[in-house]
């Protein structure tokens, strides 16, 4: 489709407008659209767009001043760097910035410890301790029914597996 305006460029923006009940809709071209001025056009953003944008609502964290000298000892990278294309530079960086990363990490992904699914042959210390939790979960439960003999194998059970976590 082309742009209403100018019928020279394809319309890659669709601006509706409602006064008093009327409704008017416009198909422009980016740039008819910015001459039309009654909104602002916005170039599609990135992934590293959304994150610096989460690092910025926050601003309690760490003076802007003082981001600059977090510094990665591993890649060089300091945080101003991370701010700008929103992408770390190796796996040290989450070790340097953590204070930083943690509450833009709680608000993107709604917490900070992994809850989906593991791969079979990578997580098994992680599989063996939501176990453990699932049976001390068990455990608390049977204690507070009474229900002594299965408390004691579900205390055996969590050793178990405790030991086999100190093993890994």
């Amino acid at each position: 489709m082309l742009c209403q305006q100018c019928q020279k460029r394809p319309a890659t923006v669709h601006f509706t407008k409602i006064v008093n009940n009327h409704k008017t809709e416009l198909y422009l071209c980016e740039e008819c659209a910015r001459q039309k001025g009654d909104f602002k056009v916005f170039v599609p953003f990135s992934i590293n767009d959304l994150l610096t944008g989460f690092l910025d609502m926050d601003k309690t964290t760490v003076p802007i001043e003082s981001e600059g000298l977090l510094r990665c000892k591993t890649c060089g990278m300091d945080f101003m760097q991370f701010r700008k294309i929103g992408r770390l530079g190796c796996q040290d960086c989450y070790k340097y910035f953590a204070e930083e990363l943690t509450p833009v990490i709680k608000r993107v992904q709604g917490g900070i410890k992994h809850n989906g699914k593991v791969p079979r042959r990578a997580g098994v210390g992680l599989r063996l301790e939501r176990q453990i939790q699932q049976l001390k979960a068990q455990l608390q439960k049977a204690i507070e029914t009474e229900a002594f003999e299965e408390a004691a194998r579900l205390r055996d059970q969590i050793r178990e597996l405790e030991r086999q976590l100190g093993q890994l």
